[in-house]
């Protein structure tokens, strides 16, 4: 039988079931030096209690935008607590992030009007037999979607 560092350690499928991380994901974290593990006779990793809020503090960073690289150089005090929302070290990177995601948000809503307005023209150009605006030709498609889909998986 295994000898654990600690009787409390976490086996990576008690931690991944405690965190609804998947085992893989938590072994690439471990991997890239984000989580600390230690090692059962057996050879499988094993984890200290206080990982369950580390991975769950990781997870909401990742959601946020921030990759696995920008992660690992925030401090501690980001990582220890679960919803902890910044700590005075990192909130010049957290506010660059928000900048990007506005920037990004920007394109796509430029984007957006762009593909209205040659839709626009497109539909303008179009004799007008019968000729229904895209917005409700999506709507359509979008219903009968929904429709097929309650039809064949409804019941489940």
């Amino acid at each position: 039988m295994a000898s654990y560092p600690c009787p409390r350690a976490l086996s990576i499928g008690e931690l991944a079931r405690q965190t609804g991380a998947s085992r893989r994901s938590l072994r690439h974290y471990d991997e890239q030096g984000l989580l600390a593990s230690a090692r059962a006779d057996n050879g499988y990793r094993l984890f200290p209690p206080g990982t369950i809020v580390r991975v769950r503090q990781i997870r909401c960073l990742i959601s946020a935008g921030f990759s696995l690289e920008e992660i690992r150089t925030f401090p501690e005090c980001m990582l220890a607590e679960e919803g902890a929302g910044a700590c005075p070290e990192t909130l010049a990177v957290q506010r660059q992030r928000l900048t990007h995601l506005e920037q990004q948000i920007a394109e796509f809503e430029r984007r957006r009007a762009l593909l209205c307005r040659i839709l626009e023209e497109c539909e303008s150009a179009i004799e007008p037999v019968e000729q229904e605006p895209a917005e409700a030709v999506i709507q359509a498609t979008h219903s009968s979607a929904r429709a097929f889909t309650s039809q064949h998986h409804g019941s489940r």
